[in-house]
């Protein structure tokens, strides 16, 4: 019972630092509660713990919570250790050249979440989640997990996000066929009104997916009569981040040209 009691105690709290994941810079003890679905004497007492050890810190002027220096240090860790640190200047060369947003993503659970890329505004406010089943990026990311076509249901509800939404998993499962066989996703206004994008995989040499490199932008800019136009620059990157990010050993041997 007590080891019970303490993996629900870790699980709460992990709970608690997910609530920043939204693009909240901070957030107030009844704003945590709230979110993590817990009384706020137990908020308190995990937030104060998760304080203690760096993992969040409380404004001294308004009380409120925000993500500490453990957080910092982990992540920069993190993002030099994957190699993050050496993509800039690729994920910027294809936004040139296509004059579209480009973002790098893994999967975490239900979510596609962006790594590197134009998405990451501090300003914005946007986290930097987004749906697996609505986006591109999830596709991909969903297309190449050997594990995923089984495993839809783990999803839950598909929420639209607009009319065009996929919202049965049987519809996305067909999708996710789709797409594995041409290669690349798209996102045709699924995720928001005006938005259209085009998502290739960053493969290892099991050609299960690492990464999901996406370019975004408007139908408009990536008509139909260019979407290959797009894929075929997305891919030339993909390749590069090939050798930026995966281990030589993990690497394919001879990636398509």
């Amino acid at each position: 019972m007590a080891a019970d009691g303490a993996v629900q105690s870790v699980r709460r709290a992990l709970g608690l630092l997910g609530c920043f994941g939204g693009g909240d810079a901070s957030l107030g003890l009844s704003d945590l509660a709230r979110r993590a679905g817990l009384s706020t004497s137990t908020t308190h007492r995990l937030a104060r713990t998760l304080t203690g050890a760096g993992f969040l810190e409380q404004e001294p002027s308004t009380g409120r919570y925000r993500l500490g220096p453990s957080i910092t240090e982990l992540g920069q860790l993190s993002f030099h250790r994957r190699g993050l640190h050496r993509i800039a200047p690729e994920l910027a060369e294809l936004a040139k050249i296509t004059s579209a947003t480009v973002d790098l993503a893994v999967r975490n659970d239900r979510h596609a979440v962006i790594l590197s890329g134009g998405s990451l505004n501090p300003d914005s406010g946007a986290g930097l989640r987004r749906p697996l089943h609505s986006t591109a990026l999830g596709k991909v990311l969903l297309a190449w997990d050997p594990e995923a076509g089984a495993g839809l249901a783990a999803l839950g509800p598909l929420r639209a996000l607009t009319g065009r939404t996929i919202v049965d998993h049987d519809e996305l499962r067909a999708e996710l066929g789709r797409v594995r066989e041409c290669g690349y996703a798209l996102n045709d206004e699924e995720s928001g009104d005006g938005v259209r994008t085009v998502a290739v995989p960053v493969l290892d040499r099991q050609n299960h997916v690492r990464y999901a490199l996406a370019v975004r932008s408007t139908p408009q800019v990536i008509a139909d009569a260019r979407i290959g136009w797009f894929v075929a620059h997305a891919r030339s990157c993909a390749r590069a981040l090939e050798i930026l990010l995966i281990p030589p050993a993990e690497r394919r041997l001879h990636p398509p040209a």
